[in-house]
This record gives structure tokens, sequence and C-alpha cells, in this order.
């Protein structure tokens, strides 16, 4: 479904996560426009999804891009961590006749979005008020587990960190979550927090939880555990979408107390924002708050579910908006990580600036 038109030529934008990709035209974030969202799956390339969405719009003429994506973005070459595609930055620049080819990770461009966010594109859960020019913490569970952070700077805008915190190891904190570390640990060696808090993940907790009831575990996807247990229809189910929100009370409490996020954690990802009223009473509130000593420094923190349709792409919007203001105060276009320039060399590693 597309969404407004625009007659000049505009920038793409593109939000790619392992399971959907998303893509709009803009020349900032007020003028987001023809969104349009597609399985990854159904493409055998990044490139070819572009390709397929430049058609359907009629092949505007396009300057430049940002993309969003779930990986590390270190230097040239992308290799997606829970989907197949790969590609080379400047390779893909070239074969779309880009300009200027800008990737960054998706959680940094979703971090970039929580300025931009309208107050009923947000949801409450708990803590108190959000404590001024102080860290903001993003986590979300989807495909993978995505986790980045706004820090204030003193007299320029906010700083993005590009991180891969969804591979910090997971620690129990109960008898059940030691024993889903033992049966992870046997499958899978190291045990990050992605390995429980994402789509594989719920069903990961499930199939333990089935198979220690002596039950055949079901070939249930993340919406149906998640159905299952909203609606009351299945014990195991709601026994593990408790405990998959109650490891994320940790894991989010964990990042507030390592940024010192007393501006809020804002949870974003496929998974959380469609559990509704269910997550508001969920564990995962109590367990954000136990944290021993520092539990009055967790309970004042406020929580806020990220309910934007399209956040990944205001945040890619965002990042434009930075790029097009330092080339106007620099008056240049230098070289900057994860991106590739007609005529210039392309960058080393990082997907954002310190400066972005």
């Amino acid at each position: 479904m597309f969404t407004g038109t625009h007659d000049r030529p505009q920038h793409l934008i593109a939000d790619i996560g392992g399971t959907n990709a998303r893509f709009a035209l803009c020349s900032g974030p007020a003028s987001v426009a023809r969104i349009a969202a597609w399985p990854v799956n159904h493409f055998s390339s990044l490139r070819e999804a572009i390709e397929h969405y430049l058609d359907e719009c009629g092949r505007p003429e396009i300057a430049g891009a940002v993309i969003g994506i779930a990986n590390p973005v270190l230097g040239d070459r992308i290799q997606m961590t829970n989907f197949n595609w790969s590609f080379s930055i400047e390779d893909l620049r070239r074969k779309l006749r880009l300009d200027a080819l800008h990737v960054i990770n998706d959680f940094t461009a979703l971090a970039l979005a929580l300025p931009h966010l309208a107050e009923n594109e947000l949801r409450r859960v708990g803590g108190g008020a959000s404590a001024p020019r102080t860290p903001l913490g993003v986590i979300g569970p989807g495909t993978g587990l995505g986790v980045s952070a706004l820090i204030p700077t003193p007299h320029g805008p906010w700083l993005p960190l590009a991180a891969e915190g969804g591979h910090v190891s997971f620690a129990a904190c109960n008898d059940l979550e030691q024993r889903l570390w033992e049966h992870a640990r046997a499958e899978f060696g190291h045990v990050s927090m992605e390995r429980l808090l994402s789509g594989a993940g719920l069903q990961f907790i499930h199939r333990c939880l089935s198979l220690e009831q002596g039950l055949q575990p079901q070939a249930l996807g993340p919406a149906d555990i998640s159905f299952l247990a909203i609606s009351d229809k299945d014990p195991t189910c709601r026994r593990a979408l408790d405990a998959f929100c109650a490891i994320l009370g940790t894991a989010a409490s964990d990042l507030a107390v390592t940024l010192g996020a007393r501006g809020g954690i804002y949870l974003g990802g496929g998974i959380i924002p469609k559990l509704g009223e269910y997550f508001l009473t969920s564990p995962f509130r109590a367990r954000f708050n136990d944290k021993g000593r520092f539990s009055d420094y967790l309970s004042a923190i406020p929580v806020f579910i990220i309910d934007a349709a399209y956040p990944g792409l205001t945040g890619a919007a965002a990042y434009l908006e930075r790029l097009e203001h330092d080339q106007i105060t620099a008056g240049t276009d230098s070289a900057r990580p994860g991106h590739a320039q007609r005529g210039g060399a392309q960058s080393r590693p990082a997907a954002a600036r310190p400066d972005a």
C-alpha cells in the first residue's frame, strides 16, 4: 500500500529486517511518502526488492538512499545475520545508479526516530517522568534482538549508538531460566539474549516447556504462541510468553543501568507492539524493577512501547536530514562509514558516525 506522491527527485529510504523490507521516498522526516512493504523472502536480493519498489513507484528520479538493515555495518560488505541477503554497498550503489548510498544498522535508525515520534505513537509501561538530557535506550525482539541508544550531547544533536547488544550473554534469574539456559547451551553453545528474545527464541522457550511436561511440541510460529497465550487457550503458550516477557524485563533493565538511561527505555521490534494489553500486565515491568539495591532506580525509569507504523523509515529519514545538515555546515560530503558515493572513496567501518 502506498501513501502520498512526489513529483521532484527524492531519496530512497528503507528499513530491512529479517522478515520484512519497508521502503519509502522522502526529502526529510516530514515528507516520507509512498510507503510499501513486502516479506524479504519474496526477493532473491536487496537489489531485486529495491528495483521492484521503484517499478511500483513508476521509476522516480532518485538522488541517493539511506538503508537501515538488521546487521552490523562494518565496511563495504554486508551479510545479513538472520536472512540470506548479502551485498557490497559500492556495487549496489553503482547498479542502482545512485549518487550516494548510506547503510546503517536498523536499530540505529530506530533510535534516531525517537525524537520524531508523536505522543500517540508511544504506550507507557510504568515508571516516572523522563529525566531530561539523559540517555534513551531502545531494545526490541523480532527476527533477532536489536539494541541501540541515543546519547545527549552538550550543544548538538543526539548521538546514536550502533550496537549489537542482542548478542550479550544470557544469565538466568530463576530455576526455569536456568533450565532454559542449559537446553540452549546444549543446542547452541554460546547462549546470547537473542537465542531467547526473538521469534525463534519464543518458539525455543515453548518447545522446552512442552518437553518438560512430556508433551510433543506443536509446530507453532511466534504469532501462534502469542495468540494462544493472550487468549488463554493454551497454558504452555502462556507460560512461554510470560517467561519471554520476564527475560525481556531483565534485558531492558540491564540496558537501562548500563546506559544510565533515565530518559526512558523504548521497546520496538516486531513482537512486543502486537501483544496489546497483555504486555501491560505481563511479568515484564516487575522483572524490570527487580534489581536488588537498584530497584528504586529502575522503578523510576519510564518504559515505552513504540506503536508507530514505520519507525525505522522515520529514523532513516532523520539520518538523511542529518547528512544534508552536515553537508551544508561543512560544505562537503566527506567519507562516511557504511557509505558509498559516486566518484569518491568508499569508507570503512561502523554503522553511524560519532557526530551522526
